[in-house]
């Protein structure tokens, strides 16, 4: 089932104040995959895992930020996504987006109204993006479900020689009728997708 496709759109980030308790629970780690570690945890209040990420990358802050944080440059999101409209943005500080993404049938289309708030560290070159659901901009349409629980974070931080430790944390309650042990099954696919993608890209020899 290709509901992997569906919970790979955690492509997109910023920093926003969340509650202090979000990121104190504890990981459980899950495998490590071409130099990746996957770990998960029960989301609070809830029966679905959120999934974490995370890797040193041989590469630069700039060769990232041309990926993560970028709206020029999204080419390499997911497959599925079938529209996007960025509806505002402004430069390491604020992107606004609306997506829609297909599913496979018998599931329904699914779409996301985004705010991503993007926080750069001036001493320490540290870079924090953080999304959430954007609420009552974009009407509810019919044959869509409405993703409304949602968030992600990229914390990429250069750790010298042209290393890069990145990690990337991030929850989606796809909503409708998909069984939480199904979801729960296929979230560590998530991030190893996202991040084997970024590291293939900013990796690339010349």
């Amino acid at each position: 089932m290709k509901l992997t496709l569906l919970l790979a759109f955690f492509v997109f980030s910023i920093s926003l104040a969340i509650p202090n308790d979000l990121f104190s629970q504890n990981w459980t780690f899950i495998k490590e995959r071409n130099g990746i570690k996957i770990y998960t945890r029960i989301e609070k209040n809830s029966d679905l895992k959120s999934f974490r990420g995370e890797a040193i990358l041989h590469t630069t802050m700039e060769k990232l930020s041309m990926y993560i944080g970028n709206v020029k440059n999204v080419d390499w999101w997911d497959e599925n996504l079938k529209e996007i409209n960025v509806l505002s943005f402004e430069t390491d500080k604020r992107i606004r987006y609306y997506l829609v993404y297909h599913v496979p049938w018998p599931l329904t289309d699914r779409d996301l109204c985004v705010e991503a708030k993007i926080t750069v560290d001036p001493l320490t070159g540290e870079k924090v993006v953080f999304a959430k659901p954007l609420p009552n901009v974009i009407p509810e349409k019919p044959g869509r479900v409405r993703i409304k629980n949602y968030w992600q974070k990229w914390d990429l931080k250069p750790i010298g020689n042209n290393l890069i430790h990145v990690t990337l944390e991030g929850f989606v309650d796809p909503g409708g009728n998909i069984p939480a042990w199904l979801y729960n099954m296929v979230i560590t696919e998530t991030p190893l997708k996202i991040m084997n993608g970024i590291k293939s890209r900013v990796e690339k020899k010349p």
